[in-house]
């Protein structure tokens, strides 16, 4: 295994929590801990959590004396802090708090409520050593009892009591229990020339002090020797890298140890461990006790996340792959339908999965060769593809389907569909074909064609090339030459119309549009209340249809998504002429503004037929030149941003800002077509973003600026980590075992 040599100001990513693999994790409470390597009031080596906001904080670190000398900040030690050796749930450190005093730390969490550790102490010198070790031990309860010392079985110990926990810190070697100047555990130890002495401690936090005893205790007799060997060969999966440049290295290593320490699970609702987006200290405890009430982030495993994980944990995580892939289908409904975000407390989100179940499924086969595995799960996916094609997601029965909800395409954030900023659009993209999900789709279908000839299962394949073939088609009809790209279209009309404001008015009344579209037009209505609550409006709505026979519509509040009192509507019909709206049912200091749908934004995702495979060479060569050289709005410093031109309104950048996931597909895009170079310049400018981020701030996120890198959105999700897979990829490497 390698040995790191990590230190303040290096790559770094040192969180802890139970490793899924091994057991031990708990949904509903699982503790998840930090290590800072400095920092901190008293400045200290502190390890700290909140036990997921049951506490403002709670800390531990040690502080080491020899006679009058008491050492706790790092930035003071004889030698400083480095990091020899990091796993989801396990940490080796070295340092030297005095000349001559050797120190290597390991922290270790074996199950969700329990953390341990060992100092090794060496006298490298050539005279007897007397030092103290005090491990010091900081609570701010939410409310309760600070840490104090306490005996329980004749065995000196420190006790707090914090929101209904009762967090116990004890070490082995007849240590003495203070409280001043902090509540600590004191080791004398007696340090001959040469010699080694080891201290276990551990820390336990459950509901009654005497079975957060039980557990600490427990931890510190374990066979701790055993244990680590166990980890280490666990953890031999993990893809070595050596680049020659130790940040890359280190940043590749901290991805596959965060993909990997995602994992929670399982649970009664879903059959095998599942990911959560992100493991933070903040994160892990319901107040329900059964997780129903966690977060976007803790509620659920998504495909996309799901495929991006694939590209940091095989070959070595194709087991937990396989365990996503069958929690997946274990949501599927007599209609073929798979839920999109399926969680371990039984949460739904009664949306369609992404379509890239499939592909996921065929990644994991290439790697491993399970036939068992394909043969299990290639029913269900077939299923689960013609499901896409019916008429709850082909509203108007083409042949191209529509999305149901911007969070299906990851499009949570977007000028055009989100539905909580005030600079987006609000479109229903149900009323929109995307080209992304018609890449999406069409690549499902070559999957499953592939998988159909491994397993000699050749009866569908006609059917997935006629949708395959008729998708390509459809993508093929939108291409817009002038701007070398795969543009959004309407639904019904197939076109791409261009928004603008078509009227306004205060309160209810009459507003005179009279407009005339050379291309039908769909409606889109903004209502913007004076106090912040929702109103009940009914528009009637006069104009003559894209047919040229005149229509009267009723639009009724149950068509309104409502957020912070901004209400939005997307039309269902379009209309070559718009006469007048007659509006009701709001007050009279509220705005209404009527505008015509626009789609004539251009974003990351456009550029998914390239990652799909369904561009010919020469349209390939068009899209790449234009769009993903020097010379584009979409070139910038650290990746290709979501949207090149940001709404206006979005000062934080989002729109603007370089997201992995995205930029991730559209390199192996480029990988696929021989694009090698362009996909090379393009995840360096993305790992450039996520080393600056790990070294500033020790942690990866979510999206991050175009141009400075800074880093945006959530901490260390999953869908911000290092692409490894990728990166090995674009230099000509794939690994199909960590052992052969």
């Amino acid at each position: 295994m390698r040995q790191w040599n990590l230190k303040t100001g290096d790559p770094l990513l040192l969180t802890l929590a139970a490793d899924a693999r091994l057991g031990g994790t708990d949904y509903c409470d699982d503790q998840i801990w930090e290590l800072k390597l400095g920092g901190g009031e008293p400045p200290a080596l502190g390890l700290q959590t909140t036990y997921g906001l049951r506490a403002r904080a709670m800390r531990l670190f040690p502080r080491f004396a020899e006679g009058e000398q008491v050492l706790a900040d790092p930035a003071d030690f004889a030698r400083p802090v480095v990091v020899l050796r990091f796993y989801p749930n396990y940490l080796r450190l070295q340092f030297s708090p005095f000349p001559d005093i050797d120190v290597e730390a390991e922290y270790w969490v074996p199950q969700s409520q329990v953390i341990a550790g060992r100092f090794h102490l060496m006298n490298a010198s050539s005279r007897l050593r007397q030092v103290r070790l005090l491990w010091v031990a900081q609570l701010s309860p939410n409310e309760g009892q600070r840490m104090a010392p306490t005996e329980m079985h004749a065995a000196p110990l420190l006790l707090g009591r914090t929101d209904r926990l009762a967090p116990v810190v004890f070490i082995s070697g007849g240590a003495k229990a203070v409280s001043s100047p902090y509540p600590a555990l004191i080791l004398e130890i007696d340090l001959p020339p040469g010699e080694r002495h080891t201290a276990i401690w551990s820390h336990a936090a459950l509901g009654e002090a005497e079975t957060s005893f039980q557990a600490a205790r427990q931890a510190v007799v374990r066979n701790w020797e055993a244990e680590i060997a166990r980890l280490e060969l666990l953890n031999a999966s993990q893809v070595e890298i050596h680049t020659g440049d130790p940040e890359w290295d280190a940043a590749l290593a901290f991805s596959q140890k965060a993909a990997y320490a995602a994992f929670v699970g399982p649970t009664s609702h879903l059959p095998q461990p599942s990911f959560v987006s992100a493991r933070q200290p903040d994160h892990g405890y319901s107040l329900r006790g059964d997780g129903t009430d966690y977060q976007h982030l803790w509620n659920g495993q998504t495909p996309l996340e799901a495929y991006y994980l694939s590209g940091l944990l095989l070959p070595g995580g194709a087991d937990l792959l396989k365990g996503v892939v069958r929690n997946f289908l274990a949501t599927q409904d007599e209609r073929g339908e798979v839920d999109w975000k399926p969680g371990l407390a039984g949460q739904r989100s009664h949306l369609m999965a992404t379509p890239i179940l499939a592909t996921l499924a065929w990644r994991i086969f290439q790697v491993t060769q399970d036939r068992h595995f394909l043969e299990e799960v290639f029913p269900g996916l077939l299923n689960f593809v013609h499901a896409w094609f019916t008429a709850e997601h082909d509203r108007d029965g083409d042949g191209v389907p529509e999305w149901d909800h911007p969070m299906q395409a990851g499009l949570e954030d977007h000028p055009l569909f989100s539905r909580w900023h005030p600079w987006s659009q609000g479109i229903d993209i149900s009323t929109v074909e995307s080209p992304a999900l018609c890449a999406f789709l069409y690549r499902e279908c070559h999957s499953l064609i592939q998988m159909g000839q491994a397993l000699g299962r050749n009866q569908a394949r006609a059917s997935l090339q006629t949708l395959a073939d008729h998708l390509r088609t459809a993508l093929e009809v939108a291409w817009d030459e002038g701007q070398c790209l795969y543009p959004y279209w309407d639904r019904d009309s197939h076109q791409v119309p261009r928004g603008e404001l078509l009227g306004q008015r205060f309160g209810p009344g009459e507003v005179i549009l009279q407009r005339h579209f050379p291309r039908p037009a769909r409606l889109l209505v903004k209502i913007t209340t004076s106090d912040e609550i929702t109103a009940h409006p009914t528009l009637f709505l006069y104009g003559t249809g894209a047919s040229g026979q005149p229509r009267v519509e009723r639009l009724t509040e149950e068509g309104f998504r409502w957020h912070l009192g901004q209400g939005s509507l997307t039309g269902e019909r379009v209309y070559s002429h718009l006469e007048r709206v007659i509006v009701q049912g709001i007050g009279e200091r509220d705005q209404i503004c009527f505008y015509s749908v626009g789609l004539d934004c251009a974003d990351a995702t456009l550029f998914l037929p390239l990652w799909a495979g369904m561009l010919p060479p020469q349209r390939a060569e068009k899209l790449v030149n234009t769009h993903l050289m020097p010379a584009s709005p979409f070139n910038r410093p650290f990746g290709l941003p979501l949207c090149p031109q940001p709404p206006q309104g979005d000062e934080a950048g989002i729109c603007s800002s370089v997201y992995p996931l995205w930029n991730t597909l559209i390199a192996e895009g480029l990988l696929a077509h021989g694009y090698q170079q362009q996909a090379a310049e393009l995840v360096s400018r993305v790992m450039a973003a996520i080393i600056q981020n790990l070294k500033q701030g020790g942690a990866f996120f979510q999206h991050y600026r175009a141009d400075n890198g800074q880093g945006l959105g959530e901490r260390n999700v999953v869908s911000g980590l290092a692409a490894v897979g990728l990166f090995l990829e674009t230099l000509g490497v794939r690994i199909y075992s960590a052992t052969r």
